[in-house]
């Protein structure tokens, strides 16, 4: 079976396991979901399929592929898998689709791996995670419970942001991730019937690691892959002022904001994240030389 074959795929990188899912026509453009530990499924995009053979990375740690090793870093361990995937597809260069954290292994692997990177889709995440992202992380929650006082599910989402440092098992992730999920869309409340389905079928792995900090603000002048940084105007973790960071720092970036969107701008606005990244396959973007 060709690497690149549609369906579902499995290889060993380092001793681990990592399955994948091909779909679609098109330069090659690999998808990283975010948490770390949530499954895959959800940043399925079949409009990007319309132009791009889409790879679906299953994380180490989640779905179907294996546990991450004991020693596994924040960032670096995922991009060294993402390398490994690059090496075993055979191909010499590829797109690269990032959301949250899943953007920081994106970042990192365009930074140590130029010649790799043909584009980069920086999806509602950040250049940092230093104390600064986690402190406005909570006061932009804090405003999201205060703004929508009068829901009635409201303080339950607010208990359980409160339990998230305790979770331990992936039951419990899991469990607290699909309570939590209003805050990151701009409209849950009046888009509820849309959502809903994320929100029950939405799954993620408790993991744990020695840090979550990361600073790659200093590194972002040496992106040379045309890059595209999107962001929904409502979102409360990775939003505009990351994303401008982001933009201001790779030379010959496009901003694109979602003014409708929080966290889940494929969903909330599909067309208009689909349109974001059709520069990158039509050539009608440029960066930096090798």
């Amino acid at each position: 079976m060709d690497n690149l074959s549609t369906g579902a795929h499995a290889f060993t990188a380092g001793g681990t396991r990592l399955v994948y899912h091909v779909a679609g026509r098109g330069p090659v453009m690999i998808a990283h979901s975010g948490g770390p530990g949530v499954e895959y499924a959800y940043l399925r995009s079949q409009g990007l399929e319309e132009h791009f053979t889409m790879v679906y990375l299953e994380p180490a740690g989640t779905g179907a592929s294996g546990p991450l090793p004991s020693d596994a870093t924040y960032v670096d361990t995922y991009t060294a898998f993402v390398h490994a995937l690059v090496e075993h597809l055979g191909v010499s260069r590829v797109h690269l689709l990032g959301h949250s954290h899943g953007g920081f292994v994106a970042l990192r692997f365009a930074i140590l791996h130029p010649r790799r990177t043909a584009g980069l889709a920086l999806y509602s995440t950040s250049p940092t995670t230093t104390p600064e992202f986690w402190e406005a992380e909570e006061v932009e929650a804090a405003a999201y419970l205060d703004r929508n006082a009068d829901i009635p599910e409201i303080a339950e989402i607010g208990k359980a942001l409160g339990e998230w440092d305790d979770v331990e098992t992936d039951e419990a992730e899991t469990a607290v991730l699909r309570r939590c999920l209003p805050v990151y869309f701009a409209d849950f409340w009046g888009r509820r019937a849309e959502f809903e389905p994320l929100r029950e079928a939405v799954r993620s792995r408790h993991l744990h690691f020695g840090s979550k900090n990361i600073d790659y603000r200093s590194d972002l002048a040496q992106i040379v892959a045309p890059t595209v940084v999107i962001t929904g105007r409502h979102d409360f973790i990775c939003g505009p002022v990351w994303a401008t960071m982001l933009h201001e720092g790779i030379r010959g970036s496009r901003l694109v904001t979602l003014e409708k969107s929080g966290h889940f701008g494929h969903i909330e606005e599909p067309d208009g994240f689909l349109d974001a990244l059709i520069p990158l396959v039509t050539g009608t973007m440029t960066c930096g030389p090798l």
